[in-house]
This record gives structure tokens, sequence and C-alpha cells, in this order.
């Protein structure tokens, strides 16, 4: 069963929310976070892409790197000021962009459980990446970043969030891109923390790495406690937990940037061998099917063979394996998408004009767009104890951190 916990948030005022709320430290690049925390000294980017406070060129993994994620956290500890709640609280979380509207509950998950597997998983995590953030959790002795959880709808969750969402909110604001985000505490969490006991799984969505990094700093902080309890805020991982009918998966397509040694003719003429090729569209394809934007047109593809994406690994039937299986590797030549540098990946949230405008402008050759993996397809693979392809899933919309820190 779920265990959750009420953590005692260490959070902004009302009055600098705004300032103090980023995009997750993953979603940009250096230059990117350097241009969006511009003349704002309080957004957390200054503590989760420190780089940006130091020369250009400087190795993002270097250890003068942490050192000021550290001095730039205490310091907007100290000058927003950054808050502690007074006693142990559950918070609700909605995001709204659009028509599309969902909400999570903030809490702190067990370590053990994730360490057990008793919170599911679907992706692989590279070292570097848990080195990172590893590091950046230690420096700090907090967790930043949000680990996005779903389960399976209840509607006894939903009848409690029902309710809590009727009080008056701690924060409503809107943020630069469009996405309005919410939060409310819910001073008597006992309610949520037992309906949440009777939910069989929970499930990573996204923050793989994040996960992994609270588990290695966990283990690191249990080393140096000699009077280790189990009972620390170190044994715990801050989450918000979304129901799974309430989630947005939006496409995740690839870009390559050759066709390895063909020309356009004989490149096509290979896909033709293995997809039915017609005319198509910018429209996100049906499920099944792809588009494929090369020389200035969309094709609409359908694989000859249907039944090579069967069998009893949920993963191959799903339509990022079957464009890797029937596609990429035999007739591109990719084998590994993670180390391959001719292959790009575009978030949904850019829609297919951006497929076309790399291929339009030379920076890809080609350009594929695929139908959004769904997440009965993530749940699936996560219960069978499978591995989802690499960039199958893009959420939207994307939490902010900053909201809501939990210090360990």
């Amino acid at each position: 069963m779920a265990v959750i916990y009420p953590f005692r948030a260490l959070r902004p005022p009302v009055e600098k929310v705004e300032q103090v709320a980023s995009v997750p430290y993953d979603v940009v690049n250096t230059e990117e976070a350097r241009a969006l925390a511009a003349d704002n000294p309080l957004s957390l980017l200054h503590v989760t892409r420190p780089e940006i406070d130091l020369p250009e060129g400087t190795n993002i993994y270097s250890d003068e790197v942490y050192a000021r994620a550290g001095e730039n956290f205490r310091k907007l500890i100290e000058t927003c000021p950054l808050e502690t709640e007074d006693a142990p609280s559950l918070y609700l979380y909605r995001l709204v962009m659009g028509g599309h509207e969902q909400i999570g509950v903030a809490a702190c998950c067990a370590v053990d459980e994730y360490d057990q597997d008793l919170i599911r998983k679907h992706e692989r995590t590279r070292p570097d990446k848990e080195d990172d953030r590893t590091r950046h959790m230690l420096e700090l002795s907090a967790q930043t970043g949000v680990v996005f959880l779903t389960y399976r709808a209840d509607r006894r969750i939903d009848a409690l969030t029902s309710a809590i969402v009727a009080s008056d909110p701690l924060y409503d604001f809107t943020a630069p891109d469009g996405i309005r985000h919410t939060v409310w505490r819910a001073d008597a969490p006992d309610a949520l923390v037992r309906a949440f006991g009777e939910v069989p799984l929970l499930y990573i969505a996204d923050g793989h790495h994040r996960a992994a990094s609270a588990s290695r700093a966990r283990a690191a902080l249990r080393e140096r406690n000699p009077e280790h309890t189990g009972e620390e805020e170190y044994n715990r991982f801050l989450t918000v937990i979304f129901p799974s009918d309430q989630m947005q998966i939006l496409p995740y397509n690839r870009v390559v940037k050759d066709l390895h040694g063909m020309s356009a003719e004989d490149f096509l003429a290979a896909v033709e061998t293995k997809f039915r090729v017609a005319v198509g569209s910018a429209d996100v394809p049906a499920r099944g099917e792809f588009g494929m934007y090369l020389r200035q047109r969309w094709y609409n593809l359908t694989p000859l063979d249907a039944s090579a994406a069967q069998g009893d690994d949920p993963t191959t039937s799903l339509d990022v394996s079957v464009l890797q299986d029937q596609l990429l590797d035999p007739i591109l030549g990719i084998k590994d998408v993670r180390t391959d540098k001719r292959i790009d990946f575009v978030g949904g949230i850019r829609g297919t004009s951006e497929l076309e405008k790399l291929v339009n402008e030379g920076r890809a050759a080609v350009a594929f767009s695929l139908s959004p993996t769904t997440i009965e397809d993530l749940l699936r693979v996560s219960d069978a104890k499978g591995i989802m392809p690499p960039k199958s899933t893009w959420f939207e919309p994307k939490l902010r951190d900053g909201l809501l820190i939990h210090k360990i």
C-alpha cells in the first residue's frame, strides 16, 4: 500500500512566490537558465543551475558549482526569506494548461519504498545525472526538485481533494508560459494519508533521476549518522502525486541529422519496404502510424508488418519501439538513441512546426511525429517491471520548483 508523509515545507512568502518559482532544472540548458533568471536574484534557478552565476564555460559538474548552489540557497533563505512551516502538512497542487486541469497531492514518500520497487519505475537512470543531483541534495541538505508520481485514480481521494480546493489557496499565479499554479495546504492531513494507504501502488511518471539521487543521498547521510533511526527526513523524498485519469502526455518526436549516406529517393524507397507510405499532414498521427517530414513534405507511415509489434513484452507494441525497430535502426543505422548523436528529440509542446523548422533550416534531414504514449502504456510497462524506450513520454504541464522545498 502507498505510504505518504506530511512534511514541514520550506517555502517563499506569497508576495514573492512568482519570483522564486522556476522551471525544473532539467528542462533548460545553462544559457536558457541564465536568460530566465536574468535580473531576478530570487529565481530558484540560481540554486538549481548555479553555473549561471559563474563564468561562461564553467564545468557544470565542478566543485565550485555545487559550492555556489549552497551559497545561493543560504542567501535565498535569508533574503527572500524562505519560511519553514510550523507543523508537517500535505498540500494540493493544481496545474491548469488551457482547458486541461490536474490536481495532485504534494507529500513525501519513503526512500525504502522506492528502493524496494513498491514505487514502480519505468526508466533507466544515468550515473552522471545521479551524481549531479546527489551532490546537489547533500550540499543543500534539501530536495528542491519534485518527483512526479501517479496512481490509478481513486474516487475517495478525488472527494477529499475537492473539499480542500474549495478553500482559499496559499498560492495562485500564472507563470510566464501561461500555466496556472495553485497550491493549498491540507491542515488536517490524516484523511489523505489513510486514503493513500489503500492505494495499491505508486508509479514514477517523471523524475527518475531525482528519486535515485534521493536514495543515494539517504545512503550517504545514514553512513554519517551513527544514531540513524529511519525516521530522519533524509529517509523521504519530495513528490507530487496525480491520479492517472488527469495525466496529460504529449508526443515525443524525433529528428535525425542525416539519411545514413542515402539520397532522399533511396531513403524513401527503403522506408517503403517496411511501411505503407502515403501523403500526410502535420497533424498528430493516429496510434500505430507515424508522420514523416522529408524534403518539405509530410508523409504518413503505416507498418506493413503489424505482427512485429506483438509479444509478451508490453514495450514492443509502443509506437516509439516500432519506429526504432523498423526504421531508425535497420534503415538509418541508429542502434542506441541514448548515445547516438545523429538523433535528437522534440517535446510535443513545441508542435510539429518545430520539426518542419529543423528540417527546412537544414539542421535535420528527416523528422518523425508520433502519437503520444498513453498513461496506461506506462502503467502496464511499470507493472511488468519493464523499461520504457528512451524519450517515450513528455508530460505537460510541468510543476514549478521552489514552491515547496523538503529539508533533509
